[in-house]
Formats: structure tokens, C-alpha cells, sequence
């Protein structure tokens, strides 16, 4: 029988076993130490994967519908931020400090890749305008998430030097993907064969970040800061900020006047947030004793768009065909 959709996936499984183990078991001395330089390796190694991925006339062909990848992007990188800046105000009473910097940063994040282009599949939306948005959106990331989280958290001490922390993010996770990307013609075939190969690195290397991240975190009493009501709160400030996104590019794709296919890209390319580049920039931008705290809501919004985002493809998936759409309106009329 196959799992539902509205249960969490195997990674999501894995990730609160390893939140477990951190905080029974958390990296300490010299093991923290060889953990950090095997948590960069890992990193590193997953985003030249990814580069290794890209088509190049996906590229072309997703760039050609400027008006679109527009609209995701100013989605992801200027709705996100503003709204989690104007509705503070009535959110972090719900949830820590520490919390709601995490809340701000998740905000500032690009959009995820290969669950967007999954439920954008799914749901029969523009694929080739979503390969390019999803892509594009890490790649902005790199420049774009340090600066608008430094311009969210002006008065927060967590974060350094935003233009170090572009260089930073550059170096560990730009100059490997474009160094894969330009090893696409050597290595994709070897990557296709080896499908099980990078789902192993891009599950492990986030699973080694997590435990590297919440053990710091434990160790300066993570879980003593953190109410059991500001966890429930949590819950409410995702869901909140999800449901608030999803309405908005929803009902802005069809005020503008873009097709369904274009709308299904826009909601689900505009509406995530990519776990896979979230964690280790929070590892870069924010002091390793509140990194733990800081990427915890993005853990939380990220199963909770997964689950949100297989219920609204399903039923954009449901939708008529466009020939027996055609058809039926022919019928009616005769």
C-alpha cells in the first residue's frame, strides 16, 4: 500500500531521529571539530552535484517567460521577507526571540529545486519555467539571503558581516556548482546511473548539518530556552506565513492574467523553502550556539509545505485536460 502524502516522508523521519540523537548525544571536543570539516566536505560535494544536474536548455527554455520567473522570484525574496517583518509584531509573541530570527531568516531563503519541480509536474504546470525558477532561485540566494537577512535582523548580534558571509556562501556553495555545472558533459551520464549515489549525499549532508547544528545548540541548553507552547506556537506562525503566500501568488497569477500551467509554477516555485540550501547558510551567517534554534522553523514549514503543496497538486491535477476541456464546452453549446 502506498504511504499518504499527508504523512511524513522517510527524510522527515531520519531528520527528527537526528534532532533526537543530537540532543541525547550531542558532538562535542574533537569529534565536533573532524564533524564541522566533514559537514563542508559534504555540502560542497552536494551542491556540484547539483550543478552536475542542471540542463542548460532547461535554462533557456525557463528564461524565455520573464514575466514568470519575476513573479517567483519577487515572491520568494521580497512577499516572504516583508510579510514576516509586518506581521512580527503578532507572531513572535507566539514563539521565542531565537525562534522568530529563525522565522525571518527561513523567509529570506531561495525556493526549493526537486520538490517544486515535482509537485509543478504533478500538478501538469509549466516544468521547463519551473526547472529554471527553482535553479535560478539557489543561485540568487547566494547574494540575495545575506542581504535581506541583514536587513531584517539590523539589531540582532547573531549574524555577522553580510557581504562576508555572500563570500562565504560563495565559496562553499556557488564555486562548487558552477564547477559541476561545467562538468555536466563528463559526469551526467555517470550521475544518471547513479541516481541512489546523490540521493545519499543530498539527504546525508543535510542529516550531518542538523546533528551538527542542534548539537552545538543543546550543549548551550537549546531545549531549556524552548517551551513546549513555543513549539505550538511555531506551528501556528508556519501556517500562517504558508497559507498567507499561497493566497497571495495564487490570486496575483490569475490578476495578472497567466495561464493555469504558469500559476501552478508561480505558487509552487514561489511558495518553498529550500532545506537543502537553508541549512548550511545558516551554518555560515549565524554564530554556531543559536544555528540549532534558527533552522528549527524551517524545519517545520518545510514538512508542512510538503504536505500542504501534495494536497493543492492533487488537485490541480484533477483539472480537465485542455482538449476535453475544449470538447465539453463544444458539446454544451450544441
Amino acid at each position: 500500500m502506498a504511504r499518504s502524502r499527508l504523512l511524513p516522508d522517510n527524510f522527515t523521519i531520519y531528520l527528527v531521529t537526528t534532532v533526537i540523537l543530537a540532543s541525547l548525544l550531542p558532538a562535542s571536543g574533537r569529534f565536533a571539530q573532524v564533524l564541522e570539516v566533514a559537514t563542508t566536505v559534504a555540502v560542497s560535494l552536494l551542491f556540484f552535484l547539483h550543478g552536475a544536474k542542471l540542463s542548460r536548455p532547461a535554462i533557456w527554455a525557463g528564461l524565455g517567460h520573464w514575466r514568470l520567473q519575476l513573479m517567483v522570484v519577487a515572491s520568494t525574496f521580497v512577499l516572504f521577507p516583508l510579510l514576516g517583518w509586518a506581521l512580527r509584531p503578532l507572531l513572535e509573541p507566539l514563539v521565542t526571540r531565537d525562534l522568530y530570527t529563525g522565522i525571518l531568516f527561513l523567509c529570506a531563503l531561495p525556493a526549493t529545486v526537486q520538490s517544486a519541480i515535482a509537485f509543478v509536474s504533478m500538478a501538469r504546470g509549466n516544468i521547463p519555467a519551473a526547472i529554471c525558477s527553482a535553479s535560478a532561485s539557489t543561485l540568487l540566494g547566494v547574494v540575495f539571503t545575506p542581504l535581506v537577512v541583514g536587513l531584517l535582523l539590523t539589531q540582532n548580534a547573531v549574524m555577522g558581516d553580510p557581504l562576508e558571509a555572500i563570500g562565504r556562501i560563495g565559496l562553499q556553495l556557488l564555486l562548487p556548482f558552477v564547477v559541476g555545472h561545467l562538468m555536466r558533459p563528463l559526469i551526467s551520464g555517470f550521475l544518471q546511473r547513479r541516481g541512489a549515489v546523490m540521493k545519499v549525499v543530498d539527504q546525508g549532508s543535510i542529516l550531518l548539518v542538523v546533528y551538527a547544528a542542534f548539537s552545538h545548540a543543546v550543549i548551550d541548553g537549546l531545549w531549556s530556552q524552548v517551551p513546549l507552547t513555543a513549539l505550538l506556537g511555531l506551528l501556528v506562525v508556519c501556517a500562517v506565513l504558508l497559507g498567507l503566500v499561497l493566497t497571495i501568488t495564487t490570486w496575483s497569477a490569475r490578476r495578472l492574467g497567466f495561464s493555469k500551467e504558469d500559476e501552478i509554477t508561480i505558487v509552487f516555485c514561489g511558495s518553498k523553502k529550500s532545506l537543502v540550501s537553508g541549512v548550511p547558510m545558516a551554518n555560515v551567517l549565524f554564530a554556531a550556539n543559536v544555528a540549532g534554534a534558527i533552522v528549527l522553523p524551517l524545519m517545520l514549514f518545510h514538512q508542512m509545505q510538503l504536505m500542504v503543496c501534495a494536497l493543492l497538486a492533487q488537485r490541480y491535477a484533477r483539472r480537465p485536460e485542455p482538449a476535453a476541456s475544449a470538447a465539453l464546452e463544444e458539446a454544451k453549446q450544441t
